[in-house]
């Protein structure tokens, strides 16, 4: 991972509060041979992404599929996650994006944008949105909108 993938999304989970914490977990990135097609690759990352999700945790899956999201609407959506004094899982998939059982596990799909983002890249920029909506919660001058 570059340097500056890891110093950007560093510098906003570092922002947050104790109970707005991130906690990147990464999934080593199966490594495809010839016999291996990306169908099978997606379900194998699967499985591995779901045994990393914590016990009791809310799923939200980055999917481009899913809603698009203004900085409004993730706000109301991290107040929810908030009170709902649950961990909340964002999954994001890897080149060959989430398998059907993360898509189904999810009680909620995030899109991003309609532009594929690299994966790295993806983590800093859903650190930022997050950190941008917990200030707006906090009425604080960070985010500023219209």
């Amino acid at each position: 991972m570059p340097s500056w993938i890891a110093a950007g999304y560093d510098d906003y989970a570092k922002r947050l509060p104790p109970e707005c914490a991130l906690h990147l977990v990464e999934i080593e990135p199966l490594h495809r041979g010839k016999t291996t097609n990306a169908a099978q690759a997606r379900e194998q990352e699967g499985r591995r992404i779901l045994k990393a999700i914590p016990r009791g945790a809310g799923v939200a899956a980055l999917d481009v599929q899913g809603q698009c999201w203004s900085t409004e609407t993730l706000a109301r959506q991290l107040d929810g996650w908030l009170a709902a004094g649950q961990d909340r899982a964002l999954l994001v998939g890897g080149a060959d994006g989430l398998s059907q059982d993360c898509l189904a596990q999810a009680t909620q799909r995030w899109s991003l944008s309609a532009l594929t983002f690299p994966h790295p890249l993806v983590r800093v920029i859903v650190a930022e949105q997050i950190y941008r909506a917990w200030s707006l919660l906090q009425g604080h001058p960070y985010h500023r909108g219209h």
